[in-house]
């Protein structure tokens, strides 16, 4: 399989090379030396190691379609692109050894939760506003999003609490009011962290991360305890804060807005939606072809409508084989999340699962109209080194996790 992605590669970037009508050799070169590095990779983790042999060629297929799509849209960024690869590659190594022995990071859950809050706050305080949302931080040449490095310190924090607290969750309740809850001297370090982080991506408008994490939180919680009653309740109390938001943030109210009626201000605030709905439906099912569809329309289509570009480009049939090999993607972490020996390893995996799944869920049903836009990046394939290395760090977690070989490949 790592070969056919080689192959995707490197098809992909002489397609667009030849419709420029010139051949960039450092360009192959540079892409050459990102297979040699994935061969390599994939060499040392199959010697080494015997984690599950799939979740790292199908994190890469992905990445070499971003690649192919950088390189169309943006061709000033596909080296910083490929670079963010290398080092994504890099830091997924470095995870994957570090993380061998999963359970040792139980001991430090309270260090994992300030350390999430601590980049969340940062990001409040140092941060500056790109796009409506105050969630990048600039460091001279460099701007990345905390938000993307916290996600695994949070859930880090909350498989190991709830693992402690599993048994109070299932059983130990008393009735507040409507809602049904363990008692607060429980549950208190659990509500303080998830509270502080869902105030301070509030503060920070950056409401599609604050989506996830309450997604993530609320779906771990029934993982650690079976009772959907705190589903439903969670629900409840998202629609009301959703609510309060719609009236207390413009930035929330157009985007809702422009969800229910695109067609309302085509060519001003809903003008991205709309773009995108066009090149989607003039994308058919086999797509205008690489290079020859118009994806430059939708304003900042590198990052939060790359799936746009690919499914007018490559049509139906494309965007369905992305969706495909994020279908297999998320089996695989979730089959590990069955198969773990631990409490501990299966609501950390589950964790880190669902939360890849909700970001590609929301950010596709907002490509589609099918959610509101939440400006979140596209797994692998969106433009952007924060999301690129975190996600390079995830996949190094449920690779690692993976390793006692609890089922065959």
């Amino acid at each position: 399989m790592l070969l056919l992605c080689s192959l995707i590669l490197i098809n992909g970037i002489l397609v667009v090379n030849l419709a420029k009508a010139q051949i960039d050799y450092w360009l192959l070169a540079a892409v050459g030396v990102l297979i040699v590095l994935w061969f390599a990779v994939h060499y040392n983790i199959r010697r080494t190691m015997q984690g599950d042999v799939l979740l790292v060629p199908l994190a890469l297929l992905l990445s070499a379609i971003g690649l192919i799509m950088i390189l169309r849209l943006k061709p000033n960024l596909f080296f910083t692109q490929l670079t963010w690869n290398l080092l994504g590659l890099i830091a997924f190594m470095a995870t994957v050894h570090f993380c061998r022995k999963l359970e040792q990071l139980a001991d430090y859950k309270y260090l994992a939760g300030v350390l999430g809050v601590g980049l969340l706050l940062a990001a409040a305080i140092f941060g500056v506003e790109i796009g409506g949302n105050k969630n990048w931080i600039i460091l001279g040449p460099v701007r990345f999003q905390p938000a993307e490095f916290a996600k695994l310190f949070i859930i880090l924090f909350l498989a190991a609490y709830l693992t402690e607290r599993r048994e109070v969750l299932t059983y130990a309740t008393r009735k507040y009011g409507l809602f049904m809850f363990p008692h607060l001297r429980f549950t208190a370090p659990l509500f303080a962290i998830w509270g502080i982080t869902m105030v301070m991506l509030v503060l920070q408008r950056d409401l599609g991360s604050a989506l996830l994490y309450f997604g993530t939180t609320l779906a771990m919680i029934y993982l650690a305890s079976g009772r959907i009653r705190y589903v439903l309740q969670g629900m409840l109390l998202f629609i009301a804060g959703a609510s309060v938001c719609y009236f207390l943030f413009p930035h929330v109210k157009v985007r809702v807005d422009i969800w229910l009626n695109p067609w309302s201000d085509p060519s001003g605030k809903a003008y991205q939606i709309v773009q995108s709905l066009f090149a989607m439906g003039s994308g058919g099912v086999l797509g205008s072809g690489l290079t020859y569809g118009f994806p430059g329309f939708i304003p900042e289509v590198h990052t939060d409508f790359v799936f746009a570009a690919i499914g007018e480009e490559l049509g139906f049939l494309g965007a369905a084989a992305v969706l495909l090999t994020y279908m297999l993607l998320l089996y695989r972490a979730f089959r590990i999340a069955i198969c773990a020996q631990s409490a501990f390893q299966q609501l950390t995996v589950g964790g880190l699962a669902i939360f890849l799944g909700l970001q590609t869920l929301l950010i596709i049903g907002g490509v589609t109209k099918f959610l509101p836009l939440t400006g979140v990046t596209l797994p692998f394939i969106s433009y952007g080194g924060s999301s690129l290395i975190s996600n390079f760090i995830l996949l190094g977690i449920l690779f690692a996790a993976s390793e006692p070989g609890a089922y065959d490949a």
